[in-house]
């Protein structure tokens, strides 16, 4: 099997999440479909975390069934999805350094404040509110991370400008993609995506190997494309 993805490794965008799914869709088609997509999933989730340290399906469940997926774990169902914008453009740009997701959880507290756990929640709920009726604004607005993010960004030089920059120049959000150090920067403008591209482009990749792209959300997810 030879896996071509041209995703850099330790940059936030679910690298590995990548591989672990292209590998598997790519076994079970060989072999005429022996497992279900709620097995494959079990599985997927099951070898990203013999790369991360832990289970979880916050990449390898978007990446294998498209769009945007709230992870529940509850009752055998292991995620929902969730209605996205399809006028947001979301830009993505890599600076072409690396953070290691252990590195980026070690800097994260033992403990954290109770007003930051309740916003979290919050911001959390009323996002998938949003989503559901449809209010793209409002979901834009509560994209706010209070857990992660606040202490995430002294692993990235440059992120702080860049996010106050993207908003300037009219973005409806701005984060950490992962655990970084992927910037991304949400728009309902094309004209603005690129505005803000060239600007990140111009001041947050800092060598050869990063870059910035301007994607749309893909909602069908892994498949055979030849």
């Amino acid at each position: 099997m030879t896996l071509e993805k041209n995703m850099p490794i330790g940059s936030g965008l679910g690298s590995s999440a990548c591989s672990v799914v292209a590998a598997l869709v790519a076994l079970n088609e060989f072999a005429h479909k022996p497992f279900s997509e709620s097995h494959l999933l079990l599985m997927m989730g099951e070898l990203e975390g013999r790369i991360s340290g832990s289970v979880h399906y916050d990449n390898v469940a978007p990446c294998y069934l498209g769009g945007l997926q709230l992870i529940l774990e509850q009752n055998d169902i292991i995620c929902q999805p969730v209605p996205a914008f399809d006028d947001w453009y979301w830009v993505m740009a890599y600076p072409g350094i690396k953070v290691s997701t252990a590195q980026a959880r070690a800097i994260l507290p033992k403990q954290y404040d109770k007003t930051d756990i309740i916003n979290h929640g919050r911001y959390l709920s009323g996002f998938i509110h949003a989503c559901h009726t449809q209010q793209p604004k409002l979901a834009a607005s509560l994209m706010k991370d209070v857990i992660a993010e606040p202490y995430r960004t002294q692993l990235l030089p440059g992120f702080d400008k860049a996010r106050e920059a993207a908003l300037q120049k009219g973005a409806l959000a701005c984060g950490i993609s992962g655990s970084g150090p992927t910037l991304f920067s949400i728009t309902d403008s094309l004209a603005i995506a690129q505005d803000v591209a060239q600007w990140l482009q111009q001041h947050y990749v800092q060598n050869d190997e990063g870059f910035v792209h301007i994607c749309r959300l893909d909602t069908r997810g892994a498949r055979e494309i030849g």
